[in-house]
């Protein structure tokens, strides 16, 4: 199975997330992670949603299909090598009385993970990266009793110099910026 991450820049309105998942239900394929946000284009969203599938022509079928919908501005197709991405886990650690306390320096150092919160019973900590160092990072820490974890869907930017507003239709976008 090869992992595809799929870019979808459309306008931002109601509705449109299950105008989009459902092309992929509709074809069976599970959306391992997704991601939407505001772009630097005030009304424009980016839905960043990461696929394992074993065929490209079904997953160039699914962008085609993806383009149709009135709503979508520009979609893109990307294996991981022609993106730079990241996705963000925070761990819920117990520290209790008497326990073998946390190696906050290994943390730091090796792991490049960041004590957000520290409580009596327990501290927070944030680690960012590919989803092999996030459980990396998990295996690690496991041992010093996971109260929660949760973990981001994938953020991702294409590795080409164009930026996205070449790839808009022609209008006036309200910049952030």
């Amino acid at each position: 199975m090869t992992t595809y991450t799929i870019c979808v820049f459309t306008e931002n309105t109601i509705g449109l997330l299950n105008k989009i998942t459902i092309l992929f239900t509709r074809r069976r394929i599970n959306i391992e992670s997704l991601t939407v946000s505001e772009t630097e284009r005030k009304g424009v969203s980016r839905f960043t949603i990461v696929i394992r599938h074993d065929s490209r022509e079904t997953v160039e079928k699914l962008v085609r299909q993806i383009r149709k919908v009135v709503e979508v501005l520009a979609v893109f197709g990307y294996l991981n090598e022609e993106i730079a991405y990241n996705e963000i886990a925070l761990f819920k650690i117990a520290t209790p009385a008497g326990a073998k306390p946390l190696d906050i320096e290994t943390v730091n150092k090796v792991y490049k993970a960041w004590v957000v919160y520290w409580h009596l019973d327990y501290v927070v900590i944030e680690k960012t990266g590919t989803e092999e160092e996030i459980f990396d990072f998990f295996n690690y820490i496991k041992p010093h009793n996971i109260l929660e974890f949760v973990r981001s869907g994938r953020v991702a930017v294409s590795k080409s110099p164009q930026s996205l507003v070449e790839y808009l239709p022609e209008a006036e976008w309200e910049s952030y910026l």
